[in-house]
């Protein structure tokens, strides 16, 4: 993969070691409270509230998004990308690590 491809909405690849019920009740808890924070920004543009409190709370959804995005990334790497450099397929899921984090820092 070189640095001007875009990664696939779906790789078509399973996780190496799948998730557990917890680890899956995390990130779905995590997702439900960052969802329940959209529908009170749409509430807020309803109510036509002030733009900078409205701006406040979609800062504060990005930073959510990101620390679950970190947090599965974060698994990814201990699982997914370790595996791969123990089976001598490092460079593939390295590339596709940075590619990633590159997205995330946009």
């Amino acid at each position: 993969m070189t640095n001007h491809e875009e990664l696939p909405e779906d790789s078509g690849k399973q996780p190496v070691t799948p998730r557990t019920d917890d680890e899956k009740q995390l990130v779905l808890n995590r997702l439900k409270r960052i969802e329940g924070q959209v529908r009170g920004i749409q509430k807020m543009i309803e109510e036509d509230r002030y733009c900078v409190d409205i701006l406040v709370q979609i800062s504060a959804i990005n930073n959510a998004l990101k620390k679950a995005g970190f947090s599965l990334m974060e698994r990814h790497t201990h699982h997914c990308v370790s595996d791969a450099i123990q089976k001598g397929e490092g460079e593939e899921a390295i590339d596709e690590l940075m590619k990633v984090m590159q997205q995330f820092s946009k």
